[in-house]
């Protein structure tokens, strides 16, 4: 009798984690880029809700990765679609190997005099384990955990309304036809 209690007791604590699971899910689906706030650079909150109406890619970055050539890409990316709406966040993370460099001023300073760039930066920031920003605590709780940053150069892409639209690994490039597509798609209809 004890056995089959246990047994029940057992059953609906892991039908109480499935749905709980579930609700935590719909909760995030339910949620919105635009709820987020990061600090930018310089060290001004800003909310990502300002890009409201236009299709935004946020990379998290890092100034001594393999992968940082990919800046080029990014910078080229923007200014390729800018003036049409389109909006690129750079997010510099040390989560991965320790390639970032130490102060928001020579990240700042980095990627000015090596790369030109003139998109938006946040501070350097967490973007994955328990203390990710909440934006990347998000994005993992949407898309799962296969579409969470392996390492720099993790791409979302969010569209005019605030939601996640896709995600592209560090090895897809900036320049990748699927990038431009996804990008182009969002831009026809208005992000």
């Amino acid at each position: 009798m004890l056995t089959k209690r246990l047994v029940l007791l057992g059953g609906l604590a892991l039908i109480t984690c499935a749905v709980s699971g579930l609700q935590a899910r719909a909760a995030a689906r339910r949620k919105s880029a635009h709820d987020f706030k990061f600090v930018d650079i310089d060290g001004e909150e800003f909310s990502l809700s300002q890009f409201a109406g236009k299709p935004l890619m946020i990379v998290n970055t890092a100034s001594r990765c393999g992968f940082t050539y990919q800046y080029d890409g990014l910078q080229a990316l923007y200014d390729r679609y800018r003036d049409q709406g389109f909006v690129l966040l750079a997010v510099p993370s040390d989560d991965f190997g320790g390639q970032e460099l130490d102060s928001e001023a020579e990240v700042k300073h980095f990627c000015e005099v090596n790369f030109n760039l003139d998109f938006p930066m946040t501070s350097i920031t967490k973007v994955r384990g328990r203390r990710a920003h909440p934006f990347y605590a998000w994005a993992r709780e949407v898309l799962g955990a296969s579409q969470a940053p392996g390492w720099n150069f993790h791409k979302y892409l969010v569209d005019g309304s605030g939601r996640l639209v896709e995600a592209f690994s560090t090895r897809v490039e900036p320049n990748a036809p699927q990038v431009q597509s996804a990008v182009e798609k969002l831009l026809e209809r208005g992000a």
